[in-house]
C-alpha cells in the first residue's frame, strides 16, 4: 500500500468512527427517557410507528438515517403486552391507527389474533384510517368500531393479494447467458426465472392456490367481524365498490367518517372526559417496555430459538447460518435450565448442508427436551428440513409451507464472453471436467446426469425426513412435495403441520409439556441474541447485496448474479421460489 492510500484509508476510518459514535449517540439520546404509565390510559397502537419482527432488536442506524424511525418490537412482546392490557384495570380500551402497517404476513396475523382476544376481555378497540390497505383494514376489522377521515384524498388500496413474478430468459439470451437449471420437483420452481420467459403451469397452479387460500382466510376472518358473507366482501372489492369514504360507510366496512375533531370527540367520549388533552395514552412500544418484563426471579427456562432468514453457510449473522445455529442448539441442549424448546422458523430454505446441520442438532435436543416449532411467515424447503421432525408444529394460516424439493443451479456465460464481451476463453485442466463448474462452458451430458443424481439423492432424503417426522409413508409426502409450497391452512389439512396458532401459543403449549402453562412461572430466554446497534452499523459497513430485486432488467440480471461465486456452482438447495408480501 502506497503513503497516499495509506493516509486515504486512515482519513476513511476516523471519519467512519466519529460517524458512528455521532449515529449511537442520536440512537441513544432517542431512547434515553423512560416511559411513565399513567393512573389511567388508552393504549395506542400507531402501527406506523411500529415495527413488527419476530424478535426484539435495537434500531437499525441504517434504517434511521433514511427516515424509518420506527420502533422495531418483536412479536411475543406486542402479543404479551396486549395481553397485559386485558387484564390491566389503568387500560381503558385500545385505539389503533392501522395505516402504514409493516411486518409480515404471520406477525400482522398474531397481533389480530391477540386484539381478539382484547375485545373477548370486555374492553373495546376502535381504529381511525386515512389510507386503508390489505393489511391494515384486516387489522382494522376486529375492532368494535371503524373511523375513517372524511377528507379527500386517502388512497384505497383494499384490492386482495397479488405475487409478481420476474422472468428473465429473454435478456439473458440477449446477454449470452445460459443458466442450467438442475431441480426434482414439478412445483420446485426457485430458478425457473432464469430459463422461462413466462410462467410455468405447475408455478401458475400453485401460485393460484396459495394466493387464494392466505387470501380466502383473511378475507372470511374480515367478513365474518363487520357481519356479512366473504362473497358480499370479495364482490365489494372485485367491482371496485370502495372508492371515497362514504362508500365504506355504506357498504358496512366502515362505521362513520370522521374530521379530526370529530375523531377527538369519539375517543373523549369513550375516555369519559370533556377534554381531549384529558385523555392519557400510551403507547403499545412504551407499554411493552413496562410489561413484559423478564422473570428474572425464575431459575428454569423456556428457550426460543428463532431461525429467520436464508439459510446459509459461512458465518453471515443476518441469516441462519448452519455452524452457527448448530452451536446455538447444542448450547440450549446443554442447559439443565432449559425445559422446553420453541424452534421458532421464518425462512424461505437455502443451503441443505447448512439445513442438514441445524435439522441433527434438533433431532439430538429432542432426546433431551421437548421442542415445539413455530413457523413465522415461512417455513418452506430448507425451513421446513430443519423442523419438520419437531414434536408438534404450530403454524399461522398465512405461513408459506413445505416446498418440499430441491434444485442446484450453474450459469454459464460463454455466449456473454465471446459474442458481447469479445473475450475468448481457454481451459486447460489436468482431468476431462476440470473446468465443469467455471461457468464459461455448458455442462456435457454427463455432468448433467452426475448433477442430477445429487439432486435425485438429496430429494429422497428430504422426504424421508419428512416421513419420518411427520410419521407419514414416503409416497404420500412424494405426492404433496414435488416442490409446491402450500398456505398454513392447506399445510394442515394435508399433515405438514399439527395446529394452527401463534408464537405465544407455541410458547404456552411448550411450557405445559414442562410442566406449568403460566409464562409467568419461567424465565423466556431467546436465542441467538439480537444484533447490537454498533454491530448493525459493523455489518452494513460490510456491505451486502440487496436480495430484492428492483429496477430495470439488465439491473434485475446484475443483482441476481451479484453474489454469485464458483464455489456457488454445484452446490444443492432447498429454497423457496418467492415470496409474497401483503400491503
Amino acid at each position: 500500500m502506497t503513503l497516499a492510500a495509506m493516509v486515504g484509508f486512515l482519513i476513511v476510518s476516523v471519519v467512519m468512527t466519529m460517524f458512528s459514535f455521532i449515529l449511537l449517540g442520536a440512537i441513544a439520546s432517542l431512547g434515553s427517557s423512560k416511559p411513565v404509565m399513567p393512573r389511567s390510559a388508552v393504549l395506542r397502537l400507531d402501527m406506523g410507528k411500529i415495527l413488527l419482527t419476530e424478535q426484539n432488536a435495537e434500531a437499525d442506524p441504517m434504517s434511521m438515517l433514511q427516515g424509518d424511525n420506527r420502533t422495531q418490537l418483536g412479536i411475543l412482546n406486542a402479543v404479551r403486552a396486549i395481553d397485559a392490557a386485558a387484564a390491566d384495570p389503568a387500560i381503558t380500551y385500545i385505539y389503533m391507527r392501522p395505516d402504514l402497517v409493516a411486518g409480515g404476513m404471520a406477525e400482522i396475523e398474531e397481533l389480530r389474533q391477540a386484539l381478539g382476544n382484547f375485545r373477548n376481555s370486555g374492553k373495546a378497540v376502535v381504529s381511525y384510517m386515512e389510507n386503508p390497505t390489505n393489511a391494515g383494514y384486516y387489522l382494522a376489522s376486529v375492532s368494535d368500531k371503524i373511523y375513517m377521515t372524511s377528507y379527500e384524498g386517502g388512497m384505497t388500496m383494499l384490492t386482495g393479494l397479488s405475487s409478481q413474478m420476474i422472468f428473465l430468459k429473454d435478456i439473458l439470451d440477449r446477454l449470452g447467458v445460459n443458466v442450467q437449471l438442475i431441480r426434482h420437483g414439478k412445483y420446485k420452481s426457485a430458478g425457473e426465472m432464469y430459463i422461462r420467459n413466462s410462467i410455468s403451469p405447475e408455478n401458475r397452479e400453485q401460485t393460484q392456490a396459495l394466493v387464494s387460500s392466505i387470501w380466502n382466510s383473511w378475507s372470511e376472518q374480515i367478513a365474518a367481524s363487520r357481519d356479512m358473507s366473504t362473497e358480499e366482501f370479495n364482490s365489494l372489492i372485485d367491482n371496485l365498490m370502495l372508492n371515497f369514504p362514504e362508500d365504506w360507510v355504506t357498504n358496512g366496512l366502515v362505521d362513520e367518517v370522521l374530521t379530526q375533531d370529530g375523531l377527538k370527540e369519539k375517543l373523549c367520549d369513550l375516555s369519559v372526559t370533556d377534554s381531549f388533552e384529558d385523555v392519557s395514552m400510551i403507547s403499545l412500544q412504551d407499554y411493552a417496555s413496562l410489561k413484559v418484563l423478564p422473570n428474572i426471579k425464575a431459575k428454569e427456562k423456556i428457550a426460543i430459538v428463532y431461525a429467520s432468514g436464508n439459510i446459509v453457510e459461512g458465518g453471515d449473522k443476518t441469516q441462519v447460518d448452519g455452524d452457527r445455529f448448530a452451536s446455538i442448539i447444542a448450547g440450549v441442549r446443554k442447559d439443565s435450565t432449559v425445559k422446553a424448546v420453541v424452534f421458532r422458523v421464518n425462512s424461505p430454505g437455502g443451503s441443505v448442508l447448512a439445513s442438514e446441520k441445524i435439522r441433527n442438532e434438533i433431532d439430538l435436543l429432542r432426546k433431551d427436551k421437548p421442542v415445539i416449532a413455530s413457523f413465522g411467515n415461512y417455513a418452506a424447503s430448507g425451513g421446513y428440513w430443519i423442523s419438520s421432525s419437531c414434536d408438534h408444529i404450530f403454524s399461522n394460516a398465512s405461513t408459506l409451507t413445505g416446498s418440499i424439493g430441491v434444485f442446484s443451479m450453474i450459469p454459464e456465460f460463454s455466449g456473454t464472453l465471446k459474442d458481447i464481451a469479445h473475450v475468448n476463453i481457454t481451459a486447460i485442466s489436468s482431468n476431462e471436467h476440470g473446468d465443469m463448474y467455471s461457468g464459461t462452458r455448458a455442462l456435457s451430458a454427463s455432468e448433467t446426469a452426475y448433477m442430477q443424481a445429487s439432486v435425485e439423492r438429496i430429494y429422497e432424503k428430504f422426504t424421508s425426513i419428512v416421513a419420518s417426522g411427520r410419521d407419514l409413508e414416503i409416497p404420500y409426502v412424494d405426492s404433496i412435495a414435488q416442490g409446491r409450497v402450500w398456505s398454513g391452512s392447506d399445510a394442515l389439512e394435508i399433515g405438514l403441520t399439527d395446529s394452527t396458532g401463534s408464537l405465544k401459543d407455541a410458547v404456552v403449549y411448550a411450557a405445559g409439556l414442562a410442566g406449568n402453562a403460566d409464562l409467568s412461572a419461567w424465565q423466556i430466554a431467546e436465542y441467538p441474541k439480537p444484533l447490537t446497534t454498533f454491530e448493525m452499523l459493523l455489518e452494513s459497513f460490510g456491505g451486502s447485496n440487496a436480495s430484492v430485486f428492483s429496477g430495470t432488467p439488465l439491473e434485475y440480471v446484475e443483482k441476481a448474479f451479484a453474489d454469485w461465486e464458483p464455489d456457488e456452482c454445484g452446490k444443492v438447495y432447498a429454497r423457496m421460489p418467492y415470496e409474497i408480501s401483503l400491503r
